[in-house]
């Protein structure tokens, strides 16, 4: 069975590394608002995605402007279908305007990590991709509540992985603030990226923006990935 890597990134949050990451991923996860960017962000970041071939998808988060989208917030289920929609259906918008067909979902940080653990959360989640437009892809874990989510309302199902992090015991991430969340270097992370591409239904891995060296650190591991496959 031949199996496809596709490295994806969030872009459109400011990182000033946006140009550079469009060289070397196939998918972009595109700040829809919430947690950073707005509607000119959205707007510069689709467009250079058209330019580059690279696939598109929006990245919702909770509305946590101050803390980046990842602290953990209490509000309604309905609440979070109503604030996934609405930039759902903001993204749609800007990225229909420029003749572009969205891709894929993916939340961010907190809305992400609650998602996978805590079934009505995901549940809101999946409710509200479904309601914008239920062609969508989820990037979720694989078997977290996120993904059984999607699953439960029909939606195609991502299952990915995220490289550059490192796991818990339990197949849960190390906290991102902590030393020792991320992996050492470019070997590091090609190592598990073959570990996890050997493993069924894991096809989709993630580089994330939290470890050191950011950008050049994925072109040394887009490096040994093609050099090994």
């Amino acid at each position: 069975m031949k199996l496809s890597v596709d490295i994806n990134a969030d872009l459109g949050e400011g990182s000033g590394h946006d140009a550079e990451l469009f060289e070397l991923i196939s998918s972009a996860n595109i700040a829809t608002g919430f947690h950073a960017g707005d509607s000119d962000t959205m707007h510069a970041a689709i467009s250079a995605a058209k330019k580059h071939d690279v696939a598109v998808g929006a990245h919702p988060s909770f509305f946590d402007r101050e803390n980046f989208g990842r602290k953990e917030v209490t509000i309604s289920n309905e609440e979070v279908f109503e604030a996934v929609a609405y930039q759902l259906g903001i993204f749609q918008a800007i990225a229909c305007a420029l003749d572009v067909r969205p891709n894929h979902v993916k939340p961010h940080g907190a809305l992400y990590n609650m998602a996978v653990r805590h079934a009505k959360l995901a549940d809101a989640i999946a409710r509200a991709i479904k309601s914008v437009d239920s062609k969508l892809i989820l990037f979720a874990p694989d078997k977290s509540d996120l993904a059984r989510a999607g699953e439960a309302h029909g939606l195609q199902i991502a299952r990915e992985i995220f490289a550059d992090r490192n796991y818990l015991n339990d197949g849960w991430l190390v906290p991102p603030r902590p030393q020792g969340s991320c992996s050492a270097g470019a070997a590091d992370v090609a190592r598990r990226q073959g570990a996890f591409r050997r493993r069924p239904r894991c096809g989709r891995t993630w580089r994330n923006h939290l470890c050191p060296r950011r950008y050049t650190g994925r072109s040394r591991v887009r490096a040994r990935i093609a050099y090994s496959t």
